[in-house]
């Protein structure tokens, strides 16, 4: 079943209404590794309610909120769903967000990309993160390698395939990086961070992980993209999550818990605040996350 580019595209998401708490926000960044050092004073605002000021938010969870799930698995949609690979996160946010909240998430198809036959095609989903008196938290745009679905456009009479997004920039090759950050990921961590709401069995079985061609059970690619991004805040932004602004990543290899993420980060000549990084597993040394971009207020 091919995919009918006018039905996909204007395809209605119901909103998303989902109330967190600090007991959320709390498991969200242990998930990620924060609390793993009980010593750690920096860390310690993002686990732990009681100091001055209260408990703080890490500005990657809004990746976890509102989402509308796995809804390409549909029958209706023509996706060739076992041949789906999350490609790109992008995010902006607008305002920090609060340790607690209800939230709305709305979402809707704004691309619809044909590479051709055998290329696959390229599918953009962005969500509006809102408080419930719709208040706009963060602006995210999931890009979506759909790598049996290529040929569309020339199937059913011909149909559209629309402009791409502004390519994503590969770092600096002719200087070493500005900053680098090194973190231990917990062989659990994938266990800790299905909690969030993927419950995807590649990240938890190992005889699904084999079948899919892993030695293991692999990280979510949102969870790398939430260690990358508190590696940013503390070597650029003093630990302070109000200061991140937009953060862009693609995948680019499986991470497996347990390994050693480096994240390189290099500043933007000329352009206070705006950054380009990547992610390396150090024991594998392979570039797991890679055409990064960031804005630091």
């Amino acid at each position: 079943m091919a995919i009918d580019y006018h039905h996909l595209k204007n395809r209605a998401f119901a909103p998303v209404h989902q109330h967190y708490t600090e007991r959320d926000t709390m498991l969200y960044a242990l998930s990620l590794g924060l609390g793993n050092d009980p010593l750690n004073a920096d860390a310690l605002p993002f686990v732990y309610e009681g100091l001055e000021g209260g408990l703080r938010t890490l500005p990657t969870q809004a990746v976890v909120l509102g989402y509308p799930g796995f809804w390409a698995r549909e029958p209706n949609t023509g996706i060739d769903w076992v041949k789906l690979l999350h490609g790109e996160q992008r995010v902006r946010w607008h305002k920090p967000l609060p340790a607690s909240c209800a939230v709305v998430g709305k979402s809707r198809i704004t691309h619809l990309i044909d590479k051709g036959e055998g290329k696959g095609a390229i599918l953009i989903t962005e969500r509006r993160l809102e408080t419930q008196a719709g208040e706009l938290l963060a602006t995210l745009q999931q890009v979506t390698f759909l790598r049996g679905d290529g040929g569309y456009s020339q199937q059913r009479g011909g149909q559209p395939s629309d402009a791409p997004l502004p390519a994503l920039q590969p770092t600096p090759a002719d200087r070493a990086p500005d900053f680098s950050d090194t973190q231990a990921i917990r062989p659990e961590a994938a266990l800790l961070y299905r909690l969030m709401g993927d419950y995807n069995p590649l990240h938890a079985d190992p005889a699904v992980a084999t079948k899919a061609g892993f030695a293991r059970p692999i990280l979510h690619g949102l969870a790398s993209y939430g260690l990358v991004a508190h590696a940013l805040l503390r070597q650029c932004a003093g630990g302070d999550p109000a200061r991140l602004k937009a953060l862009d990543i693609r995948f680019a290899s499986p991470v497996y818990p347990g390994e050693t993420l480096v994240t390189e980060i290099w500043s933007l000549p000329g352009q206070p605040g705006q950054f380009q990084l990547r992610a390396r597993v150090a024991e594998r040394d392979i570039v797991v996350l890679s055409h990064g971009y960031a804005e630091l207020a």
